[in-house]
């Protein structure tokens, strides 16, 4: 079986970012603080989504890992889901490639060059489609990071002080302008915002290469 990639996340509790890392280890460092009494709400969010990820905390170490491998698998799971077709039953033939069967409509001269192409048809829509998803990849990663910046944003700063306009500068895409509005809140809020809104100002002569994982 492959190994699964590590989800990623940072946990807070209250304003202060008390980890960062693959999912069990903040899990487990969460867990340590919050075993303390600590009084301020812990939350672990993650870094390529900004989306809030929801862990029980309690019981031994073992069950707070155990949970986090149970997350690990279900969105492994959910990456996988559109290749699920495969694990049925296929006519005899069908090369287990992870390919999915599905109708495409064309007019008669885009399936003539088709059948001209070395390979055939389906190497040459399969080449086509890989060529335009690597093309259009940057622009894909802008509005996935405007998407994810504001998922944080909207639950650590929906009501600190430029926030409206701070989201605004965000989907506009002006790097300058977001990082002003947000300057003066706590800094490990504005430190987790600005990384997540890194690659969304990546046409902006100011921005970074992207966004930090760790």
């Amino acid at each position: 079986m492959d190994q699964q990639r590590d989800i990623v996340c940072s946990a807070f509790c209250g304003e202060d970012r008390i980890a960062c890392g693959a999912l069990r280890n903040v899990a487990l460092k969460a867990k340590a603080i919050w075993e303390r009494g600590e009084s301020k709400r812990i939350f672990i969010w993650e870094n390529a989504t900004g989306g809030l990820i929801d862990i029980d905390l309690s019981g031994t170490d073992a069950d707070v890992l155990t949970r986090a491998r149970e997350r690990q698998s279900q969105q492994a799971q959910g990456e996988c889901q559109n290749q699920t077709d495969q694990t049925k039953p296929r006519a005899l033939g069908r090369p287990k490639l992870g390919v999915v069967g599905r109708e495409v409509t064309l007019l008669p001269r885009h399936w003539e060059w088709l059948r001209n192409q070395p390979g055939g048809a389906s190497v040459a829509l399969r080449k086509l489609v890989e060529q335009a998803r690597l093309a259009n990849a940057d622009k894909d990663r802008i509005p996935q990071s405007q998407q994810a910046a504001y998922r944080f944003l909207s639950f650590m700063g929906g009501d600190r002080p430029g926030f409206e306009e701070a989201s605004r500068a965000l989907f506009r895409g002006e790097r300058e302008s977001f990082d002003a509005l947000i300057a003066d809140w706590p800094a490990d809020i504005r430190d987790f915002a600005q990384q997540l809104a890194a690659p969304g100002f990546q046409d902006d002569p100011a921005a970074t290469a992207g966004a930090v994982e760790g």
